[in-house]
C-alpha cells in the first residue's frame, strides 16, 4: 500500500486494497460474501455497541463508491461524546479503516466503543485523570476511536488496524483497547 509522504494520509489507492484484501480474506464464508454474491458490489460495514448509552449499530455505510449520507449521519450521532451529547462529524477515513480492520480479524462481535468524539470540556476531563490523553487529541477532531473486541486480543486488533496503513494505532493491553485515528501512521504502546 502506499502512503501520500508528505502528509501521511492513506491514499485511495491504499485504503481500496485493504477493502480488496478484507473482501479476499472474508470471501470463503458465506455470510461476509453473501452481497457480493447478490450483486451488491463493493460494500462497507460498521457494527458497534455502546456500554455507555446501551446503543447498537449495524451500519452498511458505503455501497460501490458512494458514502450513504443518512447512514454517517447515524454513525456520526452514534460516536458522539456521550457525557456532552456533542456530535461531530467523523473522519470518514477512522470509520473506513475501523471497517477495513474488523473485516481483517473475520469478527462476528461489533466493537465496543470505548470513545469516539470527545468534545474539548470531556478532553480536559479525562486528560486530568490520566497521563494518557493527549492534549490535542485526535477524538476532538472526530479523526479517533477506541475500541474493544472480547473475541480478540489487543494484539489482534492492533496488527489488523497496522496493516490498513491508515493512520496511528495504539495499543493499550492493561485497558484492554485499542486506539486508532486515521493521522500520521504510527504505532505505540504494548
Amino acid at each position: 500500500m502506499t502512503i501520500d509522504g508528505t502528509t501521511g494520509t492513506m491514499t485511495r489507492r491504499a485504503l481500496l486494497g485493504a477493502f480488496a484484501a478484507t473482501t479476499l480474506t472474508a470471501a470463503p464464508t458465506f455470510s461476509n460474501a453473501a452481497g457480493i454474491l447478490r450483486g451488491a458490489g463493493d460494500i462497507r460495514r460498521i457494527r458497534m455497541f455502546s456500554g455507555r448509552t446501551g446503543e447498537r449499530i449495524d451500519m452498511i455505510y458505503w455501497i460501490e463508491g458512494t458514502y450513504i449520507k443518512d447512514a454517517v449521519k447515524e454513525v456520526n450521532y452514534f460516536m458522539r461524546d456521550w457525557r456532552t451529547d456533542g456530535v461531530k462529524s467523523m473522519d470518514l477515513r477512522t470509520i473506513d479503516v475501523m471497517a477495513a480492520a474488523h473485516n481483517l480479524m473475520d469478527a462476528n462481535e461489533p466493537y465496543m466503543l470505548l470513545s469516539g468524539y470527545r468534545s474539548p470540556k470531556t478532553n480536559a476531563m479525562l486528560r486530568s485523570r490520566s497521563k494518557g490523553v493527549a492534549k490535542n487529541s485526535l477524538h476532538m477532531q472526530g479523526k479517533a476511536a477506541d475500541l474493544r473486541l472480547s473475541t480478540r486480543s489487543v494484539g489482534q486488533m492492533a496488527r489488523a488496524a497496522s496493516a490498513c496503513r491508515g493512520g496511528g494505532v495504539g495499543r493499550y493491553s492493561g485497558s484492554n483497547f485499542v486506539h486508532l485515528d486515521c493521522g500520521v501512521v504510527r504505532t505505540w504502546g504494548s
